[in-house]
């Protein structure tokens, strides 16, 4: 039986030639001719074909369509110029970027495109989650848009740190995090994914309104996010710490697609050996429009996040109000993302909070209610907070000697033990 086939080749200079191409492949049928993304949409939903070919400069074509077209479970095939097919980091270069693994010239023979577009059905739509462990890469000027071979891969960690609602102080253990990991070495990427209302660049005294994330989303969604261009995108604030700015409102959101955020961690992977990023507290899988795989979804970022991190750290806050909200965190999160490798941090630790030992009536209750032990207990630092705050610096910077400090440096050293211990004996990450 032949493969029913949408073909999208509408205004290229070779669409009558590969109409002619198509329509002689053993193997496929053409049953509709789309004249734009929207119109290919549309024609996947109804669920009358089996793959889409099509033009490589498909007006509006995205990373995101891409994923639309992959999770219906439906092949996609370019169809590039001839005289660019092969040119590095061209046409070819930013299709992949996108997702599309079947790339042929638009001169190709009808024999040839019949067996490419039934092998990429059989082959079935690209894994796009992957988890890689105990690499890294040291970024500077002359490496970042040529990376040594060993490095290619993506082997950097990526560390989520989120948290339930009510400001349990995520922010706070995600810059802290992050900047005591690049104190010890190790280049880090911080970025800022919380679609609510992010504050990373406040926090550090980055108070332009444009958004590293969403620009890197935006080079992600068009093919164009490579490792420069991340660094581009992102800001350097110590020797080895880029920040990736947030949302500078939260009806942005829109501009977060799952497919684009998902390019932006895997680029990120190859850019620094570690990734921290602060993602918002709503894990709701908006289950009402779940049916319509092209709708945008308000926590996609978030989950996104969640699913491909190593690891997510969980930050909670020590009084009753917020242990409960951590103890029913961590069971949404199990359920929602059950791979998920949890390591809890209950922040604001005080006496009278929780009796007269907050520090075991915390441990007994993650214990006894969520089955987790605490990976770091972080003492009720006020002042330290305030003074980071004021002056737009880190707590490395701005209160070297508080108690808040050398508890997130305490969970900087557990954090640190997965990386290689030459990352310590490496240059600084910078922007080149």
């Amino acid at each position: 039986m032949s493969v029913p086939v949408l073909l999208a080749v509408t205004g290229a200079p070779w669409e009558a030639d590969v109409v002619r191409r198509a329509e002689r492949a053993p193997g496929i049928r053409v049953v509709r001719r789309c004249v734009d993304i929207a119109d290919v949409m549309a024609a996947a939903a109804s669920g009358q074909a089996r793959a889409v070919l099509l033009a490589d400069d498909l007006p509006r074509l995205t990373s995101d369509a891409v994923a639309a077209l992959h999770a219906r479970r439906i092949a996609v095939v370019a169809l590039v110029d001839p005289s660019e097919n092969g040119e590095p980091f061209g046409t070819e270069d930013r299709l992949s970027r996108m997702g599309i693994e079947r790339i042929l010239p638009a001169d190709v023979s009808p024999e040839d495109l019949g067996r490419a577009v039934t092998d990429a059905v059989d082959a079935g739509p690209p894994v796009t989650a992957s988890h890689f462990s105990g690499g890294f890469v040291p970024v500077t000027p002359e490496t970042a848009g040529n990376p040594p071979p060993e490095y290619s891969n993506g082997s950097g960690r990526m560390i989520a740190v989120w948290g339930p609602t009510g400001a349990p102080g995520r922010t706070t253990v995600a810059v802290g995090l992050a900047s005591e990991l690049a104190a010890k070495g190790v280049p880090t990427l911080l970025a800022d994914a919380d679609a609510y209302g992010g504050t990373v660049a406040q926090q550090l005294g980055m108070l332009d309104e444009t958004s590293g994330l969403a620009a890197a989303a935006r080079s992600a969604a068009s093919g164009a996010l490579d490792m420069p261009m991340l660094a581009k995108h992102a800001r350097q604030v110590e020797p080895r710490l880029l920040v990736l700015t947030g949302l500078s409102r939260a009806d942005r959101w829109t501009e977060l697609r799952p497919a684009a955020v998902e390019s932006i961690w895997s680029t990120a992977r190859m850019l620094a050996p570690c990734t921290v990023v602060d993602v918002g507290f709503c894990i709701e899988s908006d289950e009402e429009i779940s049916f319509d795989s092209l709708a945008p979804r308000r926590n996609g970022a978030t989950l996104a996040t969640l699913e491909e991190a190593d690891e997510v750290i969980v930050v909670g806050a020590a009084d009753p109000v917020g242990l409960t909200r951590l103890i029913r965190a961590i069971h949404e999160l199990r359920a929602v993302v059950p791979s998920a490798d949890v390591k809890v941090v209950v922040n604001r630790i005080r006496s009278g909070s929780l009796g007269s030992s907050p520090a075991d009536a915390v441990t007994e209750a993650l214990d006894r209610y969520a089955g987790v032990p605490v990976t770091a207990l972080l003492p009720n630092d006020q002042n330290a907070v305030d003074a980071a705050m004021a002056a737009g610096r880190t707590l490395a910077e701005a209160a070297r000697s508080s108690k808040l400090r050398k508890a997130l440096q305490q969970l900087a050293a557990v954090v640190a033990e997965g990386f290689p211990s030459r990352a310590h004996q490496r240059s600084g990450l910078r922007v080149g």
